[in-house]
C-alpha cells in the first residue's frame, strides 16, 4: 500500500509537470494537438501564448515556441539585371517578424532557417523585378526609395501565405561586378592619362612659348647694354682724347717726357728683355742729358 502510494505521488508529480509550461519573454506559444494548431474555443482563431505560466494536456499536447521579436535577414550580395542586361552586386537586408502563428508553422515547421530561405528567395523576386525595370542610371539618381518600397510590397504580398509580416526591405550598397570595376578604372585611368598627357603638352608649349619670350627680352637688354656701354666707352675716350689734348697743347715736352717714361717702364719690365735701337734714336732721347735735347 505504501509503494502503491509512492508510486501515485510521482506519477501525479509528473503529469503536474507534463501539464506546464513557460513562454519567454520575446516568444508566444502554440499548442499542437493530433498535430493540428489548437484554436480558441470561443473565437476560432490560433490560440497563442503570451509570456508566462501556462496549462496545457499532458502526452497529448505539444508545445510550439516561436519568436515574436522583430527579425533582420541579411541577404549578403547577390547579382542582378537591370534593364539595359548590365549586372549590379546588391547587398540588402529585410526586417521581418511572424505575424500568424498558425500560417508560420504550417508553412516552415516553426524553424527560423526554413522561413529565412523562403522569405530570401521572395525578396530577391522582388528585387530582382524592381532592378530589371530600370536603368543604372535611374537607380543611382534617386529612385532607390521608390525601389525599395515597391519590392516591399511585392514582398510583403508573397510572404501572406508564410505567416510573415516584412516590415521593412533596405538595399545597403550597390556595386558593379569586378570584371566591370576593373575595365571602368582602366577606361578611367586611361582617360585620366590622356588629359594629363595634354595638360602636360600644353604646360611645355607654355613654357616653351615663355622661355623665348625671356630669351628674346634677354638679348634685347644685353644688346642695349651693349649699345649704352660702346657709347658711354665712346664718350669717356672722346673726353680723354680732348683732356689728352689740352695737356699736350699746354706743354708739349712734358707730355712727350710723360709718354716716354711709360714706354722705358712698359719696355724694360722684365730683365731678360732685349731691345736693339740706333745710337741717334729718339726713343732715348730723354737718357743722353737731362734736357732732353738730341746730341748730334
Amino acid at each position: 500500500m505504501k509503494n502503491f502510494s509512492i508510486a501515485l505521488i510521482v506519477v501525479l508529480v509528473i503529469l503536474g509537470f507534463s501539464s506546464l509550461f513557460v513562454v519567454e519573454e520575446g516568444y508566444r506559444g502554440i499548442v499542437i494537438q493530433f498535430g493540428k494548431v489548437r484554436r480558441d474555443e470561443q473565437t476560432g482563431d490560433t490560440a497563442v501564448y503570451e509570456p508566462g505560466l501556462h496549462f496545457k494536456l499532458p502526452f497529448i499536447d505539444s508545445v510550439k515556441m516561436l519568436n515574436a521579436r522583430l527579425l533582420t535577414l541579411d541577404d549578403g550580395a547577390n547579382r542582378f539585371v537591370t534593364a539595359e542586361k548590365k549586372d549590379l552586386i546588391v547587398d540588402s537586408y529585410v526586417k521581418w517578424r511572424i505575424k500568424d502563428f498558425a500560417r508560420f508553422y504550417l508553412a516552415t515547421g516553426g524553424f527560423r532557417d526554413q522561413a529565412e530561405a523562403l522569405l530570401r528567395q521572395k525578396v530577391n523576386n522582388g528585387l530582382r523585378s524592381e532592378f530589371g525595370n530600370r536603368t543604372i542610371a535611374e537607380i543611382v539618381s534617386g529612385e532607390r526609395a521608390e525601389l525599395m518600397s515597391q519590392a516591399m510590397t511585392q514582398s510583403a504580398e508573397s510572404a501572406e501565405e508564410l505567416g510573415i509580416d516584412i516590415i521593412d526591405v533596405r538595399v545597403k550598397q550597390i556595386n558593379l561586378p569586378t570584371e566591370i570595376s576593373n575595365s571602368i578604372f582602366q577606361r578611367m585611368r586611361a582617360e585620366r592619362a590622356a588629359v594629363a598627357k595634354e595638360h602636360r603638352s600644353e604646360g611645355q608649349e607654355q613654357a616653351e612659348i615663355i622661355r623665348a619670350d625671356i630669351d628674346a627680352r634677354v638679348t634685347v637688354m644685353l644688346a642695349d647694354a651693349e649699345r649704352n656701354a660702346r657709347q658711354v666707352r665712346g664718350e669717356g675716350d672722346a673726353e680723354a682724347a680732348g683732356i689728352y689734348a689740352d695737356a699736350f697743347g699746354k706743354d708739349a715736352e712734358f707730355y712727350s717726357f710723360l709718354r716716354s717714361m711709360q714706354a722705358y717702364r712698359t719696355s724694360f719690365n722684365s730683365k731678360q728683355d732685349l731691345l736693339i735701337l740706333e745710337p741717334d734714336s729718339d726713343f732715348f732721347k730723354y737718357m743722353k742729358n737731362t734736357g732732353g735735347e738730341r746730341q748730334d
